[in-house]
């Protein structure tokens, strides 16, 4: 049940919390990167792991210090209109610019056996878990009505990720970047979910870890944006903000 009304023809409380509108919501959508899973133990570790096999030892602590510098590479590509998820020769070209980024101001060189590597570690399905609160989270909000999905900048191998994971029931569509050669900020691949499950943009929440690639888009389209800060990098965010996805249930009205 979604607070906001007690069914479709219930009335209406008489207030709700700051977030949420006067309607039900019947739908949300999920990212998947930092939203719903994570690459095991974590990113700095994995990729030092994977650095350390090949003769280079690197802190995890250095590597996470340093990711941040990367974060233009996406924003550059989205504005260049550059699809990097949709083949995986476009994925290797990208990550490789990504990782060399990255290796370099850690001072460290990235030849082809690394970029090879690296590659195939961070592709490996056995090296992602879902985050401890998804679970628990998807269970309620489906067993509150509400119609789930992922909208997801990812490789095709998103879907069998989920499914290796155990949680492609959840979600009555799927709409990968990989898949559908569309990717976000693009606001087309958010109508995309919208139109596959017949849902209105009103009635409809996002939530993802990126103010820029999730919040924005999803706001133009009329969805209710809920901005997931697992790393608190957002502190100060005009809008809907967690930091777990435990919160989002409460966030959107969801009793129970």
């Amino acid at each position: 049940m979604v607070s906001g009304a007690t069914s479709c023809a219930g009335q209406k409380p008489e207030s709700t919390d700051k977030y949420h509108r006067l309607v039900p919501y019947r739908a949300v959508f999920f990212d998947a990167g930092e939203t719903l899973v994570y690459p095991h133990p974590s990113f700095p570790e994995l990729l030092a792991q994977v650095l350390g096999e090949q003769g280079h030892r690197v802190d995890p602590a250095d590597i996470r210090e340093k990711v941040h510098v990367v974060s233009s590479i996406f924003t550059e590509a989205a504005r260049r209109g550059e699809l990097w998820s949709t083949s995986r020769q476009r994925s290797e070209r990208f990550w490789a610019t990504v990782y060399s980024t990255l290796l370099a101001e850690l001072g460290l060189p990235f030849g082809n056996g690394l970029k090879r590597a690296v590659y195939e570690t961070f592709t490996d399905l056995a090296n992602y878990r879902l985050f401890p609160d998804v679970l628990s989270t998807l269970e309620r909000l489906r067993g509150a009505g509400l119609t789930l999905g992922v909208v997801s900048n990812f490789e095709e191998w998103l879907e069998r990720l989920l499914e290796s994971l155990g949680v492609t029931p959840f979600f009555a569509v799927r709409v990968i970047s990989g898949v559908e050669g569309i990717e976000k900020p693009d606001q087309r691949i958010f109508r995309l979910a919208l139109e596959r499950t017949g849902k209105r943009p009103e009635e409809s929440v996002y939530v993802g870890d990126s103010p820029s690639f999730d919040v924005e888009p999803a706001r133009a389209v009329g969805m209710f944006a809920v901005l997931l800060d697992r790393r608190g990098r957002h502190p100060d965010h005009a809008g809907a903000r967690i930091t777990s996805l435990g919160e989002l249930p409460t966030t959107i009205g969801v009793a129970g």
